[in-house]
């Protein structure tokens, strides 16, 4: 094969550099309202079999990044469970239809994860519904912009943890009780546990956080045969922006200053999580993947 017949994809061009215009949906945020609308792979994603008879439950799952991921996983193979807010259902029964679109099973469990008894219900439910259960993406955020930390109130401070760690910490011990050697665990981190932005004081410490629990517990199940890993996105254009998770006015220009000098897309994300739970990473615990356009990362 010649240099001319190679295929080669440039990662600056591959999808467009977006300039969204000033935009607001009331939080959670749905991707069918998104202007302009992501790519989660619909179009674009083919499977291997990397991930074939895997039974996965993806939090987060009916839009953005965890939308991409259960994309990805249904063609790899996967069945899966997708936990999502009740707001969400729109977009949630379009990734349900994609999913079995690929030929694998889709359970809708629309819940709110800051609710303790809904982290239990969601898994007992997924494992009953997929007839077991072996891979668990930790996924569902909350990020809301606040300029002043005078203005981020305890209550704030509170939901912001509940969903974005204590939610992990809630379903991760329920699924436990269900996964066997060989199982994994994926959690969503992001460039903003290692270098912060200002207005988002409450979302970056949650996600360092993340990323602390994520080593230690891969060290304490690795024995197990269960391995711990995370995925730690940069700025990536999903529902979570406009919903309050960026300030009104920096959105033209959101993700412009990494280094490819764009947002990522979600379907851009989805390899790792594939990665981390395919068997092909059998040496990998405790890792957090950096898929941020660039940004040098620890």
């Amino acid at each position: 094969m010649t240099h001319d017949q190679l295929t080669f994809t440039n990662p600056v061009t591959r999808f467009p550099d977006i300039t969204p215009p000033k935009q607001d949906q009331s939080e959670p945020g749905l991707d069918a309202e998104l202007i302009p609308q992501t790519d989660r792979g619909e179009d674009s994603y083919r499977g291997t079999g990397r991930l074939s008879g895997r039974r996965a439950l993806i939090t987060g799952a009916d839009s953005g990044i965890g939308a991409a991921v259960a994309i990805a996983f249904a063609r790899e193979g996967a069945d899966v469970a997708l936990s999502y807010l009740p707001d969400e259902e729109e977009d949630a029964q379009r990734i349900c239809q994609l999913i079995e679109d690929a030929g694998r099973t889709a359970v809708r469990l629309p819940g709110d994860l800051a609710d303790g008894d809904f982290c239990e219900r969601v898994v007992d439910e997924a494992a009953s519904a997929l007839g077991g259960l072996d891979a668990l993406v930790n996924n569902a955020g909350r990020q809301i912009a606040v300029e002043s930390i005078d203005d981020l109130d305890d209550e704030q401070w509170s939901q912001t943890y509940d969903v974005n760690i204590r939610a992990i910490f809630r379903v991760t011990k329920a699924a436990l009780r269900h996964l066997v050697p060989g199982s994994t665990i994926v959690n969503s981190t992001s460039i903003q546990a290692y270098n912060p932005s200002a207005h988002l004081l409450d979302y970056a410490s949650a996600k360092a956080a993340i990323n602390n629990f994520t080593k230690g517990l891969g060290q304490q199940l690795a024995p197990k045969g269960i391995r711990v890993n995370g995925v730690a996105p940069g700025p990536v254009w999903t529902p979570l922006q406009v919903s309050d998770g960026q300030p009104k006015e920096a959105l033209p220009e959101f993700g412009k200053s990494t280094p490819i000098g764009r947002a990522g897309q979600p379907t851009e994300l989805a390899p790792a999580y594939v990665f981390l739970t395919s068997s092909e990473s059998s040496y990998v615990i405790g890792e957090t993947l950096n898929v941020n356009g660039g940004t040098p990362s620890p």
